[in-house]
């Protein structure tokens, strides 16, 4: 009897410690993914991977190689789908032709679960689309215009953002001789005396009231399709944007004004130099506005509000500082949140 009793003891307990090693390896709680989405533009590659863990909190790391943006944010998906999920975004052109929102709106889209439908335009009709209750939040670069629209009380919560800066670019041969001059007017007074060709947006742009502006200074004026305008003095038209302009001025051997953003992203198929830059008159300061749904009844303000708060939130901001270092060795924008307009010598 003891014979037989002593090997089931064993077997027994040579169970026991089998079922307790397993019960350690395969106890802890589970993670799982839930899946990864890859968004591609031109120079731009953002690989997101979200990550389902027992609190449902959604890490996500945007990472890239060579010609890739390198961000790191956590999104927490929503709960429950808005109601009026999609947002009209009315847009400056630059915003598109450095590739920002490529990066930007997936990610947006992926944290609240809104659908952006953007408008790219100069900041003046973008302006005009939110004046006209046609978009619901705006993102542009027009102090000037942008504080008349809040004083008509069509906006509400404007927010800095973020700058740049704007730079004057010509022909490698320079037949005005201006570069390396360091105050934009006195360089725009060497362009009008030599006649050399000078390209505008003339569509009432941020760029094209900046030019405008710059001219003004140097006792020169101009103005959008005035017949007066001088005959080296040449607008782009209305509809025409930063980088398609940027290619007329490569091709035709011009000057012109441009947001420097524009320029970096899309350098590969131009044939300009930088001529004038650093000046703190050139400065390029872009704003979030809301349009006001007291007016505009019709308005997806939480949408409107979700994309605004979306632009300053710290991840955001992060993403927005890194963004042009890996693909071009320079920041494009740097992000401003929480400073003061005086902090950065604009009106």
């Amino acid at each position: 009897m003891k014979k037989l009793i002593t090997p089931m003891l064993k077997m027994l307990f040579i169970t026991a410690v089998l079922l307790g090693l397993v019960s350690s390896l395969f106890g802890c709680s589970s993670t799982t993914t839930a899946t990864t989405t890859t968004t591609t533009n031109t120079a731009t590659q953002v690989t997101t991977t979200l990550k389902t863990t027992s609190t449902t909190t959604m890490p996500v790391s945007t990472t890239t190689s060579s010609a890739v943006v390198t961000t790191s944010t956590t999104i927490t998906p929503p709960l429950v789908k808005p109601a009026n999920p999609e947002i009209i975004l009315s847009s400056t052109t630059s915003t598109r032709d450095s590739g920002l929102m490529d990066v930007l709106i997936p990610i947006f889209q992926a944290k609240t679960g809104y659908v952006v439908k953007p408008v790219y335009v100069g900041s003046g009709a973008a302006i005009a689309l939110g004046q006209a209750g046609n978009a619901d939040v705006m993102l542009v670069h027009s102090p000037a215009a942008e504080v008349t629209f809040m004083q008509g009380g069509y906006g509400i919560y404007r927010r800095l953002v973020m700058h740049n800066d704007f730079i004057i670019m010509g022909p490698p041969t320079d037949p005005a001789g201006i570069k390396g001059t360091a105050n934009p007017v006195d360089a725009l007074k060497k362009i009008a005396a030599s006649g050399a060709k000078f390209y505008s947006r003339g569509d009432n742009s941020g760029t094209d009231a900046m030019d405008k502006s710059l001219f003004a200074k140097a006792g020169i004026t101009v103005k959008d399709g005035a017949s007066t305008n001088p005959s080296w003095y040449i607008e782009g038209g209305a509809g025409t944007g930063m980088l398609d302009l940027l290619r007329v001025a490569s091709e035709k051997g011009g000057y012109i004004l441009t947001d420097r953003s524009t320029y970096v992203a899309n350098q590969k198929v131009l044939t300009l130099d930088i001529m004038v830059q650093g000046d703190p008159s050139l400065l390029n300061v872009y704003h979030v506005i809301q349009v006001n749904p007291a007016v505009f009844p019709k308005v997806n303000a939480a949408g409107a509000q979700a994309f605004s708060d979306f632009m300053i939130d710290p991840a955001t901001q992060k993403i927005i500082a890194q963004y042009g270092i890996a693909q071009y060795g320079q920041e494009l924008f740097f992000p401003d949140f929480g400073k003061s307009e005086s902090q950065l010598g604009s009106q």
